[in-house]
């Protein structure tokens, strides 16, 4: 008999059954297309010169994208789960001067539009608070057709070259043997790939830092991350890059925070966005562009064809020209918010693209991916997709689930089959259709990166000096956490080496919480080079002096006090915020005096992590109760630990006491009038962190 033992690894071909067995890559092979045909660059698509349009002949990146984008039916392959709302945008100052674009000049005109947001590496079913990237894209119905403002919370992206967005996706995504991590970034293959694309280097800071675990959706700034063209009348171009900036202000979760609020309530987001808007409390964003000549982009330290890279405020500032106003939740969430296609392409008249490869190769993809997901050229024709401002027509016909019934005999362009033999159907516009910016263009056809790209740690490091001491320790942290998933230890000392070219302090402080020692730093294509810090790229100490769209937490019990529940109730609606009744049971308490409270949440299942600032208003009696309840003293104990104000009634003294509160600034006693409690509330308590938390 034949030992296991003594059996070769199976060889690629039928084996045992008919069955096709593959053996493991060897080392040195060389990467092929599907049909064999070896591959000489795998990092560049192919450029009308080094800084030029990705030519269509590419069939390299043609393939590998497509197949990537037809992997997975029918959930998006990225972007899975997400959140979406209607809403309008008005603008409020015209910009005539550099494009024809009717939405972007008639000021005072408001438009209808869709926005989706989303987590990008976990699937549909996955939780909304990992550390992640959110996708931020709105449709806008414009009198021009749609146009799709496709984008994220962060300003960069990862990679440089749409030919790596398939690599980048499947190192991010669960691991191919073993089917986890889901939703998370923490784990060898995302970190190796990280480690050898020095151009990620940028991202990996923001994704690190408190950017990536939102407070809410509604407290998240949004970017267009590449670079667009706008086109006036005269067909002059002015370089441009969008923002969207919270009037709520721009908050985030601790990471601690983050991780129980995925337990406690794994729909957070989504429901915070859907019952802001159903409570008529609209979110709000001003529309804000960079806007730059090409003689002023040339200027700048950096190519801003290179996703990378972002333009400091400092150096260009944001003109504000509009706002969005999100105030109707979806009828229907797989009507509308499953089957939204947004797709880069869609610009209107007066917007153009640039050649950043990342760009070229997105407006590729997308169409490509609605194809797949969708099942069908006619996915325009869904409600949610259909073109709302204008019509849309012209001579496509047929298809799958096509649901228009058109009628007469000519579906081509020209015809003369209308009245007296002229030309019948809609005809081209050359004065007000969509227009090209004449590039002029005389290079070799190459599969080569501009060198104007090849700087990847200045920015990195202009980002983590930005910041204030908390965040730097927070990314630090993000950092320790991240890596010491990592189980490959020469991974681990590859981001380690790349990070001493960002900041030595940053790299030792990494090093320090993983007991590694510091290995050489790794060497950069184009030595870092400093640059002006940038207070703009902060989130701490930049949040609204209000309590307007954020939730406080009253836990109550049996004789608990009405008129100190009532001040904190007034104070806290008086600034526009919420407040959500826990109690120890779903049933409410009865008063002192003998009234009624019903409770919006049951103790065990309402913890603290879901509110930004608590209240404890409880008797003697329900007091002592508690203090034997796990749930009771966690709610106290993490509102503590994740620096958030606690104001109590003097019964409740003895559960803080239990929790380990320190009374702080932040720990007041409950009022006539809730003053105390009201100002640390509006806050988090960052002089309280290195009391209650190890850091980086």
């Amino acid at each position: 008999m034949t030992t296991s033992k003594g059996r070769g690894a199976p060889k690629a071909g039928f084996g045992n059954g008919g069955e096709i067995h593959q053996t493991a890559v060897a080392p040195d092979a060389r990467i092929t297309t599907n049909h064999g045909v070896p591959v000489s660059d795998n990092q560049n698509s192919l450029k009308a010169g080094r800084r030029g349009p990705t030519l269509l002949e590419d069939f390299v990146l043609r393939e590998k994208i497509q197949h990537f984008d037809h992997e997975r039916i029918p959930e998006r392959i990225v972007h899975a789960r997400g959140s979406a709302a209607h809403g309008y945008f008005e603008l409020t100052e015209s910009l005539s001067d550099f494009t024809s674009a009717k939405i972007l000049t008639e000021v005072g005109a408001k438009t209808e539009l869709f926005t989706r947001f989303s987590t990008v590496a976990g699937g549909a079913g996955s939780v909304d608070t990992p550390r992640d990237v959110r996708g931020f894209a709105v449709k806008f119905y414009t009198k021009e057709g749609n146009w799709d403002l496709v984008g994220n919370n962060i300003p960069v992206f990862f990679i440089q070259d749409a030919i790596k967005f398939p690599d980048l996706i499947h190192a991010v995504k669960m691991e191919a043997d073993r089917g986890y991590p889901q939703a998370a970034s923490a784990h060898d293959t995302f970190w190796d790939f990280i480690g050898l694309m020095p151009e990620a280097t940028h991202m990996i800071m923001w994704a690190m830092s408190d950017r990536t675990i939102p407070r809410s959706l509604r407290m998240m700034e949004g970017f267009g991350v590449n670079t667009f063209r706008l086109l006036n009348d005269k067909d002059e171009a002015t370089l441009v890059k969008f923002h969207w900036r919270p009037k709520l202000g721009t908050q985030s979760t601790c990471w601690d925070e983050a991780v129980k609020i995925a337990g406690a309530d794994p729909d957070y987001h989504r429901r915070d966005l859907h019952e802001a808007i159903a409570a008529g409390n609209f979110p709000e964003w001003e529309f804000g562009v960079q806007l730059l000549s090409q003689k002023q982009a040339d200027a700048l330290p950096f190519d801003i064809l290179d996703a990378t890279k972002l333009i400091p405020e400092e150096l260009v500032p944001i003109r504000f020209i509009g706002r969005m106003v999100l105030n109707r939740n979806p009828d229907n969430f797989f009507a509308e918010t499953e089957q939204v296609a947004f797709l880069p392409t869609n610009m209107p008249p007066g917007i153009d693209v640039s050649e950043d490869p990342l760009l070229q190769g997105r407006l590729f993809s997308y169409q490509d991916t609605q194809l797949s997901r969708l099942g069908t050229v006619n996915f325009h024709q869904i409600p949610i997709n259909k073109a709302k401002g204008c019509p849309f027509q012209n001579q496509q016909r047929d298809g799958q689930m096509q649901t228009q019934v058109f009628t007469g005999r000519a579906n081509y362009e020209p015809n003369s089959l209308g009245e007296a033999g002229e030309d019948s159907g809609p005809h081209e516009d050359p004065k007000g259709g969509f227009r090209t910016f004449a590039l002029p263009m005389e290079e070799t056809k190459i599969r080569l990166r501009s060198e104007s790209f090849a700087d990847h740690y200045s920015q990195a490091r202009l980002f983590f000096q930005s910041q204030t001491d908390i965040e730097r320790a927070h990314i630090a942290s993000a950092f320790v956490f991240e890596l010491s998933k990592v189980v490959i230890e020469h991974v681990r000392l590859q981001i380690l080496a790349n990070l001493r070219n960002v900041d030595e302090a940053l790299a030792k402080r990494v090093a320090d919480g993983m007991n590694l020692d510091l290995p050489k730093a790794s060497a950069p294509a184009v030595q870092p080079k400093a640059m002006k810090a940038s207070p703009a790229l902060r989130i701490v100490g930049k949040y609204p002096g209000t309590l307007k769209g954020r939730a406080v937490g009253i836990l109550v019990s049996d004789g608990a006090d009405g008129a100190l529940i009532d001040a904190v109730r007034t104070a806290v609606e008086g600034e526009g915020g919420t407040i959500k009744i826990v109690a120890p049971k779903i049933g409410g308490v009865t008063l002192k005096g003998g009234a009624r409270l019903k409770a919006d949440g049951q103790l065990a299942g309402t913890p603290s992590v879901l509110f930004d600032a608590v209240a404890i208003v409880l008797s003697e009696t329900g007091c002592e109760a508690l203090l034997t309840e796990a749930a009771a003293i966690d709610f106290v104990r993490d509102a503590f630990g994740h620096l958030k104000a606690i104001g109590f009634s003097p019964e409740a003294k003895p559960l803080l006491d239990k929790s380990g509160v320190v009374v702080d600034a932040g720990v007041v006693t409950l009022g006539a009038k809730a003053d105390a409690f009201m100002k640390p509330a509006r806050t988090r308590q960052w002089g309280r962190e290195p009391d209650v938390r190890s850091l980086a």
